[in-house]
């Protein structure tokens, strides 16, 4: 009997120390778990302090991107100012100039017509001057009183060589073909064709005298030529 109840007591006991036992390892799991817990937290705060750190990283790189972009449009805008500012005061010089050679070819346009009024107006000026020698000439031929045929004839040719030396001062060239020569369209004008011993479409006779001024024609020399 005392055996029993001894053994009981020892059951009791152990099962009690096993309780005890059990209840120690529960709390020791149960710190074990908080304490990690705890350390999971703080590993997750300690990434979220590092998350919140590299947020605020990019952020202030973000930010200083900005600026710098910032800065470089002020830059690319002034560089911009300065080209057209440039650009403005090239344009209005080149307008001025342009205006003030506009106006300078004005004023040599009016300058050159008015000279080639003058000059047209008073082209003969010269010319008439020659001819008043050849006029003062007939003048003088016509107030003898009583002039012989030869010295008629010699006044005339007299008047007649002032008149040609006129004419070749001022360029005006007589136009008088040789018998057989061709026909120049540019210098003759045929009035007639007749028969004769020679080349067709060649100078037979001249009936009067062609002028050139300046290598231009004055008057073609009218002929008749060979058929």
């Amino acid at each position: 009997m005392k055996n029993n109840e001894k053994k009981e007591k020892i059951n009791t006991f152990e099962k009690i120390k096993n309780s005890s036992f059990k209840k120690k390892e529960f709390l020791n799991k149960t710190v074990e778990s908080k304490e990690e817990d705890k350390t999971v937290e703080s590993k997750e705060e300690d990434k979220t302090v590092e998350s919140k750190e590299e947020d605020k990283t990019v952020e202030s790189k973000e930010e200083d991107k900005t600026v710098e972009s910032k800065e470089e449009d002020k830059t690319v805008e002034n560089e911009l100012k300065k080209k057209l500012n440039t650009a403005e005061i090239k344009a209005s010089y080149m307008q001025d100039a342009y205006l003030r050679a506009k106006a300078e070819s004005e004023n040599i346009r009016r300058r050159s017509q008015e000279d080639l009024a003058r000059a047209y107006k008073f082209s003969i000026e010269n010319f008439a001057k020659e001819l008043l020698s050849v006029k003062d000439s007939l003048e003088m031929a016509l107030n003898v009183e009583t002039p012989s045929i030869e010295s008629l004839k010699k006044g005339v040719e007299i008047t007649l060589k002032q008149l040609s030396s006129v004419f070749k001062k001022n360029n005006l060239l007589e136009i008088n073909p040789i018998i057989g020569d061709k026909l120049d369209p540019m210098k003759h004008q045929a009035v007639s064709t007749i028969s004769a011993e020679q080349e067709p479409n060649t100078i037979v006779e001249v009936l009067q005298k062609g002028y050139l001024i300046s290598e231009r024609l004055l008057r073609p020399a009218l002929v008749t030529v060979a058929q």
